[in-house]
């Protein structure tokens, strides 16, 4: 299983420990856990599932009122709260509100690679001084917020259908290409890794700072591109002030 491999590796560079069961250390399953489980984070949790790795959900609402998706999910799948989550997970995916970040368990979210799928929406998430000036990323603001993570932003430009709906094996011609901007290039080839096993190939963007590129309303965002059409739309990006003044 490559994709598991490929998160060994990840966690021994980053000094985690590997997963044990009774019968020992298992180098062929890892954990992934979910702070959030809307529509992105429960489809993400699926995928993963049909991987071969174990999910732990939470949200901000108790593990309860998760009981019927993790019937639906399967044996594989558990709920907990979000602090059990990001202790459990291997690799921790962050999938809530942009304006709810700063609820992100830090302490054990140490070490761990972060995977966040976020959007700034002014509408839903209120004004942040520090995006509308395009001084930051939303990205860079949880990787502020866990200084001793390494945040990936992946997952944040597809409608969360789209996951399941357009999957493709590697290989194909025309397979539907997803952007990742991280500041450590272990980080991002793991998440690479997930991506592809997820369906889908994967452009690097560079760091975070990179992020802008594919935000809201940018031709990389919501559309549907394989890889060289969507280096083509990153490359159109502009900054929102300067597509205000063109207006």
């Amino acid at each position: 299983m490559a994709h598991a491999g490929t998160l060994l590796a990840w966690r021994s560079a980053s000094s985690l420990q590997t997963r044990r069961t009774g019968a020992g250390e298992d180098p062929h399953m890892a954990t992934l856990g979910f702070i959030g489980a809307g529509h992105i984070g429960s489809t993400l949790a699926k995928l993963a599932i049909a991987a071969g790795y174990d999910v732990v959900l939470s949200n901000s609402r108790g593990p309860e009122s998760l009981s019927s998706l993790i019937a639906e999910l399967g044996p594989k799948a558990r709920a907990a709260t979000p602090e059990q989550a990001a202790a459990a997970g291997d690799l921790v995916v962050v999938t809530i509100p942009l304006k709810a970040y700063k609820s992100v368990p830090v302490a054990p979210l140490a070490g761990k690679l972060v995977i966040d799928t976020n959007n700034y929406y002014p509408g839903r998430d209120g004004r942040i001084p520090e995006l509308d000036a395009e001084t930051t990323t939303s990205s860079e603001l949880l990787q502020a917020h866990l200084p001793k993570s390494q945040v990936v932003k992946a997952f944040n430009v597809i409608y969360f259908k789209h996951l399941e709906e357009q999957r493709q094996p590697a290989g194909s011609k025309e397979r539907r290409a997803l952007p990742i901007a991280g500041d450590d290039a272990q980080a991002k080839k793991t998440v690479a890794a997930l991506i592809d096993t997820f369906g889908f190939d994967v452009v690097d963007v560079g760091p975070l700072s990179e992020g802008w590129r594919f935000q809201p309303d940018l031709p990389a965002y919501y559309h549907r591109h394989n890889a060289e059409e969507l280096k083509a739309a990153l490359g159109k990006a502009r900054r929102y002030a300067e597509l205000k003044q063109r207006d």
